[in-house]
This record gives C-alpha cells, structure tokens and sequence, in this order.
C-alpha cells in the first residue's frame, strides 16, 4: 500500500484535451489514429469515427503540439476545437463546404455514371463504338469523382497501412485498368461488340469484358453513401450544437455612470451604450457580480440570482419542461432559458464554463466522446479487416482461376469482394447510436454520462428514491385548514400568516407563505411580536391577540383536537391558532408530496423495477408518504453517511439497483449504487456522483430516462447485429461469384447509411 502511495504521489499529474481529427473515411482510420496516439508513452487516447473527435489524456511533459504532429504523420489532420458555447453548427446546406464540394462531386459523378450503367445494362441501347462513349464518361468519375478514395488510399499505403478508401480504390482503378487492358489490347474495342449487365460473374470473354460500369457505377454509389453518411452525421449532432447555441451572445449590463470598469468596457472591448447605466458587452466579458438586464423575450446571459423584477421563464429548450416558472427577487435562475414576462435584473453567480449550459454541453460531449466495450471490440476489429479483406480477394482470384481458368471470372469475384466489405458499418454503430440518443436527452432534460451506463439501465431491477426532494418538494408547506365551529377559515388564515411572516422558522415561512397564496392579499401587520419558547409565537393583529404554535393556551374543541392527532399519526406538523385565548382552528404543514411523484411509481414499476422508499425522517412520516405515491418497501431513520450502507446491502442480497437523489448526502449512495440518477435541480454533489442527470426536478424524468437509455442500448445492438451480419453474409458471397461488383458497392454503400439512419429513429423520443 505505501509503495502505491509512493507511486501515485510521485507520478506526473495528467492533462486531458480533446482534438477534432480531420480526414478519417472509415473506422479504420480512427482505429489507426487511436493506435499512433497510445503508442506515445504517456497518453492515453480514446478516438471516435463519428464524432471525428479524439480523447487524449497525457502526461505533464508532453505538448499538444506532439499531439498534433503525431496524427499528422499518420495522415490526418488535427486541431484543438474551440470552446463548446463558441462553436458554430455545421449547417445541413450548401453553407458547409465540406458536404457542399462532396454534393457537387456526387452531383457530376452520378451524371456521367448513369449513362455507362444504362448502356451496359441494355443490349438495345448499344450502338457501334458504344463502348468508346462508355469509356469518355467514366474516365472523369474514376478518376476526378474517386480522387478522394484514391489520394486517402496513396496517403495510407505510404505509412504502410491500408483503410476502406485502399479497397475501393483498388478495386475501382482494377475495373477501370482491366476496362482499359480490354479496349486497347483486346477485342472490346472492335465494332458491334454487345455485352448484358448480369449479376454474377458469367463474363467469360476475357479479351472482350469490360467493366466501365462497374469502376463509375460504384464509386458515384459510394459517393452517393458517403453524402448520405455525412449529412445523417450532422442530423445525429444537431441536438448537441443545438444546446451548445443556447447561450446569449451578448448582454446588457449595468454600470455606474463614469465607473473605471464601463470606460473600459466602452473603450476597449468592443461595448456599447444601451442607455444610462447600460452597457451592452459580449457575453464572455461578463464577470460574476456583474449585475444585467435581461427584457422580455431575451435569453437571459448566465446563471444568476434575480435582484429586481418579476416574470416567468421558459426554460423548456434547457429542461424540456413545458411550462414557464415564475420568478422573482431572489429565486435563481439559469443562462440560456428565456425571459418570457416582465423585466429582470440578475446578478451573475457562474460565468463561462462554470455555468449549468456549459456544463451540459460537456457532459453530452463526454458521453458521445466515450466508448462502449462492445464498440472497442469492433474497433478492434476494423483495425484488421482490410488486410483480411484483401487476402481474401487475392484467394478469392487464386481459388477462381484455379479451378475455372477463367481470368474474367476470377478477377470479377475478387473486386465484388474488395467492394462488398465495409467496416465502415461498424464503426458507426456504437458512436452514432450514442451521438443521437444523448443529445435527444438532452433535449428533454436527460444526461447520459458515458455507454457504460447505458448496460446498467438494462439490468437494474430496483430503484431506491430518496424522500425529501425527490419524491417531494424538499420544502415544508400549508396542508389543510381546519376551523372551528363558527370561525371563518379566512380570518384563521389572515390572523396565523400575519404572526408566522414575522419569524423565520421553516413552519412559520410555510404557513406565512401558504395563507398570503390562498388569500390572495397581503397579510395585515404585526405589532408586539414575541417568539414563545417551547410554545410558538404570538403577536398584536388588528387590536387582538394571536397565538399560533404547536401547544394551545386551552383545550382544543373535540374536532379540532381529533384533527390535530389525526395530522401527527400521519407524519405531518400541526399548529393551533388561537385569538384572545380561544382556539379558531389547526393548520397543519408538511413536506410536500410532488404532483408527478405517484404517477412517476407507477412509470418506473411498468419498466420492470421495483422502488424503494429511503429516508431519514420517522417509520410514520415515511409510511403515509410511500403509502401516497405507491411504494411498498420503506427504509426509515437512516443517518446520511448510513445511505450508501443501505445500497450496499440491496446489492448484497443479489438486487441491481438503481438510486435518485439530489442532495450531498445521496452522492456516496449514488455513487455506490449500480445506476445513479442525480436530480439536477439538487446538489453540484449529487450531479457529480450520478450516472445520469436528470435537469429538472420531475421524477418522472426518471423512468424517462431509463426508457431512453435502454432504446439507445436496443439501436446500439440493432446496428452492430446488422454491420456484423452484413460483412459475414456478404463477403462469402461475393468470393463464390454471386454478386455482381456494382451490386456489392450498392450494398456497401447501403450499409453505413442503414446504420446512421436507423439511430437517427432515436430522435422521435419522447
């Protein structure tokens, strides 16, 4: 132990930085990548073909510049992206140059190719010397339309490793050089030669085969799938650029008239004037205890406590929570809702990449940065399939021309088996699943940390709620009123609020809060107030005197006293209000129970799991509540540091459990437990522990999230069944000559696209 002690205080501290890695075409390439990085001593990396994103932690004595330079040598190109909230999003239009020059590429390829297809498909459409033609249009689209294949291809073949580009590019130039060989050498060029499209390997002319349609027809296919890849890829980021936009890019804040700071602000950075003592600024100039204002209608510019003003803000882009909150003086507030009613005033508390947007967004970029086991094993697998592939297409030509003799066949069999293989499936099975599905919960107010947590949704069976302010509100507030015969409920409401707005006891702030609500007026004030030990607190209200505490000064009338015990059996706090010494009524206050709290139980008990109640308040309060929401097991009076003990022992007693909490002494629970949902509008602590964050308060956010979780684990599966099944059954059959070369680059062009778009689905969530 204190050699490992030793070791760990001696050992250089790490760094972590991401990279956006540029000219990876396949999950080869990332796999290639993610080796030259690891090989470095001291880094650790971790690269994903779909994000096109690459993960590195290393040590102190190496430079991002090694980093760098490391990828470059390798064949790519590599840069630290810029902070996620400056990012702009890559448009799905002619605006992103980069599927813009791939759109016009496709657009001339698909042009010149369709005619070679048709000519060599239909014998009728043959004329003398058709094959000349055949050739003029396909030399630009093998050529020009597959230069990306083949530059990539070269590129690699130079660090002496081969991608998906070597086999399409291999393949494609062996059609178009046989094609070549055939016309000038052999007898294809002569007049009046006609040839059908079949889909097998039945040419056995070989002085007179050529394959024009094939080398153009598949790569404007290719190209064809590499668009439609790259603009699904964009589809499956939109939700993380979405959040990432969320933010206000500049803001309004107040200034004293002629302060050093405004001057500065005014001078130097860019600002200006808004009117007396506003100062308009970017965003990321603005510092905590900067005071601002945020109007109707504009996004409020960071997270802050509000100073002045009332309105409602419409969170729903941050949370998915429908409904606008009301706020005012003193209620917090978070950047990038929407200021949807009057005029506020806010003071910052978290700027930058401290606050709760940026935080989400690096939290949703961890997760889709991050690799499942099963996606590192089909890594690994990619790292070898194209060497594999193109030893089975030199087999496949061996074994074809020695049993058959015929060079035609051979060679048509083994270029179907360069192009059928596509690796490119599997490595966007995992990460494209995860791009989506992450950033769909995003959108409805649902972190998923990591692919990890994805397994652990499926197997959990039992979910532990923490009470106070998971299950319910956290606050106590005004149940139910009680009077007596003759009294006015209202005059009881008036007369309590009135004393209990004087004192500062969480019972009192209730009952102060709970009657100005039901009232609906201000509360009259108090004169002679006292604060009555072991009694309550008592005052002048409208000339009389007014006691409200848990003791009465007399006897209770019978109703009265039966509703006062019925009250405590239950768990809840009951308070007598008297008026000159006689007794008007009982109010009684409790936490209360959250609204969706009973129908979120009856959500999570429909996906197979069984909940557990867990608190440190008494067995009584304990039971009324679980008996409200539906719960049937109950764990009471336990001590916060005795929580994660708890969990330990579900466990122990063979359970997968699940805990949701949101307070600082859930996180070791949280953390114990196999699957941790921290409620977001708890603890940094909390949020911290849990696997996944749940943003707003609404515990049935819980069970939403484990729905998402385990539909984004079933698409993750659905995608590898099909990217391994597809490369099992298609490569056998293109090497025993039952696919046609233009067939199988069809198919593997389908492939990836069938990937990409069948995680895209995760998108209709809800």
């Amino acid at each position: 132990m204190t050699g490992t002690i030793a070791e760990a205080l001696t050992r250089e501290p790490l760094q972590e930085i991401e990279l956006t890695i540029g000219g990876m075409t396949c999950a080869s390439c990332a796999a290639r990548v993610e080796k030259k990085l690891n090989r470095m001593d001291g880094v650790s990396a971790t690269v994903n073909y779909a994000t096109e994103k690459a993960k590195v932690t290393y040590s102190e004595g190496i430079q991002v510049a090694d980093l760098i330079a490391t990828v470059v040598k390798t064949g790519y190109t590599a840069e630290e992206p810029p902070p996620p909230l400056e990012e702009t999003p890559a448009a799905e239009s002619a605006d992103d140059p980069e599927l813009a020059a791939l759109r016009q590429r496709l657009t001339v390829s698909v042009v010149l190719a369709l005619p070679v297809v048709l000519l060599s498909m239909i014998p009728a459409l043959q004329f003398d010397n058709w094959q000349w033609l055949s050739l003029t249009l396909a030399a630009p689209v093998v050529v020009w339309g597959g230069l990306p294949f083949h530059r990539a291809a070269w590129t690699n073949l130079r660090h002496g490793a081969a991608t998906m580009d070597t086999l399409v590019s291999v393949g494609t130039l062996a059609a178009f050089g046989w094609s070549l060989w055939a016309l000038f050498w052999g007898h294809a060029g002569m007049p009046g030669m006609r040839h059908g499209f079949d889909l097998t390997v039945s040419r056995t002319e070989s002085s007179s085969a050529i394959y024009l349609e094939v080398a153009a027809g598949v790569v404007a296919l290719i190209l064809l799938g590499r668009f439609l890849e790259a603009r699904s890829k964009r589809r499956a980021g939109a939700a993380l650029r979405a959040l990432m936009e969320l933010g206000a890019k500049d803001v309004c804040v107040l200034r004293y008239e002629g302060s050093e700071r405004e001057a500065l602000s005014v001078e130097g950075g860019g600002g200006r004037r808004a009117g007396a003592g506003e100062v308009r600024i970017p965003v990321d100039r603005l510092a905590v205890g900067d005071r601002f204002v945020v109007r109707p209608g504009e996004k409020i510019a960071t997270d802050g406590t509000v100073i002045e003003g009332v309105s409602a803000v419409d969170a729903s882009m941050l949370t998915g929570e429908s409904m606008p909150v009301d706020v005012t003086a003193g209620d917090a507030v978070t950047g990038g809702t929407v200021n949807a009613g009057g005029r506020l005033v806010v003071e910052a508390t978290r700027v930058g990449a401290d606050t709760r947007l940026a935080r989400m967004a690096k939290l949703v970029e961890d997760a889709q940065n991050s690799k499942a086991e099963v996606q590192r094993l089909a890594d690994r697998i990619s790292a070898v399939f194209v060497p594999v592939v193109l030893l089975i297409a030199a087999g496949t030509f061996g074994g074809w021309l020695g049993v058959t003799g015929d060079t035609a066949a051979a060679f048509t069999a083994a270029v179907a088996v360069l192009i059928i293989a596509c690796p490119c499936a599997l490595g966007l099975a995992t990460p494209t699943a995860l791009l989506v599905g992450t950033g769909r919960g995003a959108q409805l107010g649902i972190l998923i940390k990591g692919p990890e947590v994805l397994e652990s949704t499926r197997r959990v069976d039992t979910v532990v709620l923490d009470k106070t302010g998971t299950v319910t509100t956290g606050h106590m507030t005004l149940q139910e009123v009680y009077v007596a015969q003759g009294a006015d409920e209202k005059d009881v409401l008036r007369l309590a609020g009135a004393v209990e707005h004087a004192s500062e006891h969480p019972i009192a702030r209730a009952v102060a809060a709970g009657a100005a609500k039901r009232l609906g007026a201000a509360l009259p004030p108090v004169e002679a107030f006292e604060n009555v030990p072991g009694r309550g607190v008592r005052g002048l209200v409208e000339g009389q005197d007014v006691e409200v505490g848990r003791l009465a000064s007399r006897p209770l009338p019978e109703a009265l006293a039966a509703a006062k015990e019925t009250a405590e059996s239950e768990g809840r706090t009951a308070v007598v209000v008297t008026r000159n010494g006689v007794a008007l009524g009982v109010l009684t206050v409790a936490d209360a129970i959250k609204e969706t709290s009973a129908e979120a139980v009856r959500r999570l008990r429909a996906l197979g799991l069984t909940p557990v109640l867990l608190t440190g308040d008494n067995e009584r309060v304990a039971r009324s509540v679980a008996a409200a929401v539906g719960i049937d097991e109950v764990i009471a009076e336990v001590l916060p540091e005795d929580k994660a003990d708890v969990i330990r022992r579900l466990r122990d007693e063979g359970r997968t459990v699940a805990m949701v909490g949101d307070g600082v002494n859930d996180a070791a629970a949280l953390a114990t437990a196999d699957l941790g949902l921290a409620m977001g509008t708890g603890t940094d602590a909390a949020i911290e522990a849990g696997d996944l964050t749940l943003v707003r308060g609404d515990l049935r956010v819980a069970a939403d999230a484990i729905r998402l979780s385990r539909r984004t684990l079933t698409t993750i599966k659905g995608n590898l069944v099909w990217a391994f099944g597809y490369n099992v059954a298609a490569l056998p059959l293109a090497a025993a000559g039952l696919l046609n070369p233009m067939i199988a680059g069809a198919a593997m062009a389908f492939s990836s696209v069938f990937v990409v778009t069948n995680s895209l689905r995760l998108r209709s969530f809800s």
